[in-house]
């Protein structure tokens, strides 16, 4: 049988579903124009709350409200009976309305009207009902009068005032106030219970009163009932055995001791378990409140699971536990728990879950068609599960005549092949014990053609990738089915990207400007066919460009937020600045523009979030940043001075407002009014995070303490300088330091140091013990005291010895700590030896290595600084024959620091004499000098050619001429002359090379190309190779007949006569060009000539009638034909050396830009003039011979 019910059920279940899908979709529309013609059963619309508590003051209002067509008629029972208005002359009801008003006002009783009350709405469609509406009076009633006798007590014991209110209706709230209408002050030990009592986990003489008073509020009647005050005396032993002594002859009846403490006990609630039941969605409170000394903690567990953390709140010092929206699985065992330091005690309460009945699946309306299936389901759960009845027109269902189309199922009636006029109101009841719920729904069949409920040519505009709803709501019986055509309706929309709901609705997810345009939906049933346009229009969105960014101003300064904005060119969006999600402030200070926020000189109000709102019609979109201002911290305060010591004191302050920036660290600082009053010298730093320092004082010094504090925008003001705080003078704590002794003459020793500053001095008087002994010589010290000096002269000392010196502080309190030994050296004197054996080893042409022997130690009558070696060039060798002289050139020193016995001698010129010397230095000066030696450097690479010009300039022949080097570097072998020709594009002829002897300045080059540029690379070159060459261009003349024949073309009367038609065919199309501008016609002439031009017929510049010769440095030009780079980038020879690689002290000088200008400047004025002009430039034979 079980099995057999399963099935049923399953059965049941998918007939529901299936014929749920069937009709689901089928919903009466709200347009006024359609339910007009629409029958419809009555529906109730509003009504009064099933418990209806009234106030006896005022009329009985009890709501009933439906629609229906026609409108409904209303009637009432009054606790099941037909309830006649006519015969009630209070009662009346509101027009097109089943409102009851009862007028109470002349005295009418509140009790003759209370009861239950049912409301009915019927039409010719079927018949609605109310749920039972219980009318109840509101009652406040009286407290019982009492007299309440003083309540004396012990100190420390618990104590419950009861409060215990008259019943009301609804029941009061409870509170606990003063003679002056104050709440009295609740707390862990001393809070009211749910049930409105006071408990007292244990009194305290403070809790002595005689006015504790119990508040009741009525809600409905808003009035507020007083109980007789409490009077509460609380009492320790003292007092208690005072009273007493009177009667029993000044005995101490009760001792000292005032109530023991005590482990915590439960005044509520009693015993060791209790239980509570509550109601689904409802409140649930436990409460737990225990008695001890000292007073208990209590907490809360639930022993079978997890207390609902969002649901969950603990109230009354965590002896309430509340959790809202209660379910069933807050069912189950709870715990409180009371500890002290003297032991624990808890207490279990179970907790039981009901559910009055509540809605699963409430019955919805049904709109049937004729022959139509439907399904009315009405499922609600509760604890006890609840019971379903039906009804139809308010009568039971099971009273109605039999109809073969309805068949009821439990929790579900199913309709089959419904007929017209079949139309019913039906009402489900679910209940248990704990309530019921009532719904009336109606079924509906109607016969009607579609509707399309759509305004006509609607236009819907969306944002781009966004989701596009294109609205066809239709109405119609049966059902209508919605097709949609694009532009027209030649093809059905099916299919991706589109999506279709039930109701009729188009979905484009993501919408793309391919998607505008026209849309027509069609909605078609039995009875007829219904269409409609809309259009959709897609819009690029909102964005915002440029975001504001977090800003830290500092107080007074401006600040810009920027907010740029692209949208639509068809919408027109609106920009809105919050702060802090609210109004910007109005204030002058904020200037608001197209694309940004200006706020004026910020201050600290300013602080907050700023929100760039930009809105159009269709979307939006914001950006928020955080401001922030920052300023100097506020000067600390509260300075004090604690733990005084000797040499030490604390200081502590108060920190001030960081103004957002948090601090770093705290500048101590003081003032010495003994010694330095009014300068304030930094003492110590602590992080920003102290608040108080350990000071180290010197001693005989009077202290004024202030504090600054940083953070990132600065230093604070000072604070107010701390009280005075003096130490005592003692005997100096240290010496002096730096402690030197140095001679200033051959004889002399000057002890020197840095003197103790007043703060050091520890005491006045301060003087210095100087004691100096010659060491290894002397066992005793000499000494002197002196005051007010930082030095002191030992004369008579022989010439530098060493000495051992000490330098000792004392004052009127003593001698400072033992002072540390120092060595010093008495005066030095000039050295009295010269260094010997000198000789030079060349390494080549500009580089030699000098070598000596030391001098003997003995002989320094110092210390050893260095060695300088003198050098100086006195002749080139290749003027020894006695036929020229040089002048010797200017000497040059070399300084080699320590003990050396070698060095090198950079930068020398090749193949000349130089001569050498070398001293000794110390402290005091240079010793002798050696004997002069002298050395020979040899040949080197001459410099580059003094000039290279043209003298004589043919068709086929050129003759040039040249100086020899000014820096020769040893006997010239001869030259090296290479040339090669370049043409108009640049490309250069194979290398020619033509080596001349060393005696000749000129040469003729013969078989060369008339009018050609060629470009010339000459240098010079001794035994040791070629030197840096010299770089220019020369060009042959032109055929003086092919000169002559150019000039007679240019007098010929046919080239002035082609020339003049030219220029008349130029000025008829300018004169065309023009009429036709004039008539709006266009002639491109210009863009047809800027496009043909012909690149030879150029103007010369004057610059470019020259005949003679062709300047070019630039040695990066390719020697065997190939073409010059195109970009014009160029490459420094690797013959351009600079001495500037050798190290130590040479002869070289630079110019400001750091080239060198040494032995290698033998660049012409032309090669400084022409050097940067392009060698690309046309020449001017070649650009004559275009003409031709």
């Amino acid at each position: 049988m079980p099995m057999m019910d399963i099935l049923r059920d399953c059965w049941k279940l998918l007939l529901v579903l299936f014929l749920g899908n069937v009709v689901m979709a089928l919903e009466v529309p709200l347009d006024p124009k359609i339910l007009e013609g629409l029958p419809q059963p009555p529906t109730i619309t509003h009504q009064s709350p099933k418990d209806y508590i009234v106030d006896p003051r005022e009329n009985i209002i009890i709501h009933c409200e439906a629609k229906g067509k026609p409108h409904p008629r209303f009637s009432w029972t009054r606790n099941g009976i037909h309830f006649d208005i006519d015969k009630e002359p209070k009662v009346t009801m509101k027009g097109h309305s089943g409102t009851l008003t009862i007028d109470i006002s002349g005295g009418e009783k509140v009790e003759a009207y209370e009861g239950v009350y049912q409301c009915t709405a019927r039409n010719e469609h079927g018949t609605a009902v109310s749920n039972n509406i219980v009318i109840r009076q509101s009652r406040s009633p009286l407290w019982s009068k009492e007299r309440i006798k003083p309540i004396i007590v012990q100190q420390g014991v618990s104590l419950v005032l009861q409060c215990r209110p008259p019943a009301g209706l609804p029941p009061p709230i409870i509170f606990w106030m003063d003679n002056n209408f104050q709440r009295l002050p609740q707390s862990q030990r001393v809070s009211q219970g749910l049930n409105g009592d006071l408990y007292f986990s244990n009194v305290m003489t403070e809790d002595s009163r005689s006015d504790y008073i119990c508040y009741a509020r009525f809600p409905h009647t808003q009035t507020i009932q007083q109980k007789q005050p409490i009077t509460v005396h609380v009492l320790n032993m003292d007092a208690i055995n005072e009273t007493m002594a009177a009667y029993f002859n000044d005995t101490d009846l009760f001792g000292d001791a005032p109530a023991e403490e005590r482990s915590p006990s439960f005044l509520v609630p009693t015993g060791s378990t209790s239980s509570k039941l509550v109601l689904r969605g409802q409140v649930l409170e436990l409460e737990c409140i225990a008695d001890g000394l000292p007073t208990p903690e209590l907490s809360w567990s639930k022993i079978s699971g997890e207390l609902p953390t969002k649901r969950a709140f603990y109230l009354n010092f965590q002896k309430t536990l509340r959790i809202v929206n209660v379910s069933e699985a807050d069912a189950g065992e709870y715990r409180c728990k009371a500890k002290n330091r003297l032991g624990s005690v808890h207490h279990t309460i179970r907790v039981t879950v009901k559910a009055a009945p509540y809605w699963i699946d409430a019955p919805r309306n049904l709109v049937l068609a004729p022959l139509e299936m439907g399904v009315l389901t009405c499922r609600a759960g509760g604890n006890p599960k609840p019971i379903i009845s039906w009804s139809i027109n308010g009568d039971p269902i099971e009273n109605a005549p039999p109809d073969s189309s309805r068949k009821v199922e439990d929790d579900t009636i199913i309709f089959t092949d419904v007929q017209t006029g079949s139309s019913a109101v039906y009402q489900c009841n679910a209940s248990n014990e704990y309530g019921y719920l009532l719904s009336n729904v109606f079924v509906n069949v109607l016969a009607e053609p579609p509707r399309v409920l759509t305004p006509l040519n609607k236009v819907y505009q969306v944002i781009m990738n966004k989701p596009a709803l294109l609205d066809c709501a239709s109405f119609g019986s049966p059902l209508p089915v919605v097709t949609w055509y694009k532009n027209s309706r030649t093809g059905v929309l099916v299919g991706d990207p589109f999506v279709f709901y039930e109701n009729g609705t188009l979905e484009i997810p993501v919408a793309q400007a391919s998607n505008n345009g026209k849309y027509t939906c069609v909605a078609t049933n039995t009875f007829g066919i219904s269409e409609n346009h809309v259009y959709l229009e897609v819009k690029e969105p909102t964005r915002i460009l440029k975001q504001p960014e977090y800003k830290v101003v500092q107080r007074n300064r401006d600040v810009v937020f920027e907010c740029k904005v692209k949208h639509d060119p068809s919408l027109v969006p609106t920009t809105t600045w919050l702060k802090d999600d609210g109004e910007l402030p109005d204030h002058e200070r904020f200037i608001v523009n197209p694309d940004s926020l200006t706020i004026i000189k910020v201050t600290e109000n300013d602080e907050g979030t700023y929100t760039c709102i930009t809105n159009t019609t269709l979307d939006q979109d914001s950006a928020s940043a955080q401001l922030t201002v920052v300023e100097q911290p506020d000067a600390p305060t509260d300075l004090e001075l604690t733990d005084h010591g000797a040499r030490s004191v604390q200081l502590t302050w108060t920190p001030g407002d960081e103004h957002n920036s948090p601090i770093k660290k705290f500048l101590i600082q003081y003032e010495d009014a003994l010694h330095d009053r009014g300068t304030w010298h930094n003492l110590t730093e602590v992080p920003g995070t102290k608040t108080t320092a350990h000071l180290k004082l010197s001693p005989y010094v009077h202290y004024s303490f202030r504090v600054m504090a940083l953070n990132d925008v600065g230093y604070s003001l000072p604070s107010q300088p701390s009280h005075q705080y003096k130490t005592n003078p003692a005997a100096p704590d240290e010496n002096p330091s730096e402690v030197n002794g140095t001679g200033t003459e051959h004889n002399n020793l000057v002890i020197s140091w840095k003197p103790l500053t007043s703060l050091q001095s520890n005491a006045p008087g301060l003087q210095y013990k100087v004691m100096w002994r010659q060491k290894d010589v002397d066992k005793d010290w000499t000494s002197v005291t002196v005051a007010n000096v930082s030095k002191f002269v030992v004369a008579g000392t022989p010439t530098f010895v060493p000495y051992e010196i000490k330098v000792q502080a004392l004052n009127k309190y003593g001698h400072g700590p033992k002072p540390a030994v120092v060595v010093g050296y008495s005066g030095e004197d000039l050295p009295v030896a010269a260094p010997e054996k000198v000789r030079v080893v060349v390494q080549n042409s500009t580089l030699a290595e000098v070598y000596w022997e030391p001098v003997p130690p003995n002989t320094l009558r110092g210390k050893l600084k260095g060695y300088k070696v003198y050098y100086w060039k006195e002749r080139n060798l290749h003027k020894h024959n006695g036929h020229g002289h040089s002048h010797p050139m200017e000497q040059q020193t070399l300084n080699f620091t320590g003990n050396r016995s070698h060095g090198k001698l950079p930068g020398l010129h090749p193949y000349s004499l130089y001569m050498v010397n070398i001293r000794v230095y110390n402290g005091r000066g240079e010793g002798p000098p050696s004997n002069n030696h002298q050395f020979e450097t040899p040949e080197g690479v001459p410099g580059r050619p003094a000039y290279l010009k043209v003298t004589e300039s043919n068709l086929d022949s050129l003759t040039l001429e040249w100086g020899p080097p000014h820096e020769k570097n040893g006997r010239l072998t001869g030259y090296t002359l290479q040339y090669q020709s370049v043409n108009n594009t640049n490309e250069f002829s194979q290398l020619e090379e033509v080596s001349v002897p060393a005696n000749e300045t000129s040469i003729t080059l013969h078989n060369l190309k008339y009018s050609t540029r060629y470009k010339f690379y000459f240098s010079a070159k001794t035994h040791r190779g070629s030197g840096p060459r010299i770089t220019e261009e020369f060009a042959t003349i032109m055929d003086a007949a092919m000169a002559s024949r150019q000039v007679d073309i240019a007098t010929q009367g046919w080239f002035i006569g082609l020339m003049c038609a030219i220029a008349l065919l130029i000025l008829v199309l300018l004169i065309v060009c023009f009429i036709k501008r004039n008539k709006g016609g266009k002639y491109p002439v210009k863009e047809k000539e800027d496009a043909h031009a012909d690149p030879e017929i150029q103007p010369m510049k004057d610059d470019d009638i020259t005949f003679g010769e062709y300047s070019d440095n630039e040695d990066h030009k390719p020697l065997k034909g190939s073409r010059t780079p195109s970009s014009g980038t160029v490459k420094r020879d690797e013959s351009d050396d600079s001495l500037v690689d050798y190290g130590e002290g040479g002869d070289g000088q630079f110019n400001e830009d750091g080239s060198f200008i040494g032995q290698y400047s033998g660049k012409t004025e032309r090669d400084t003039v022409q050097g940067h002009e392009s060698s690309e430039a046309p020449s001017p034979i070649n650009a004559m011979n275009s003409f031709v």
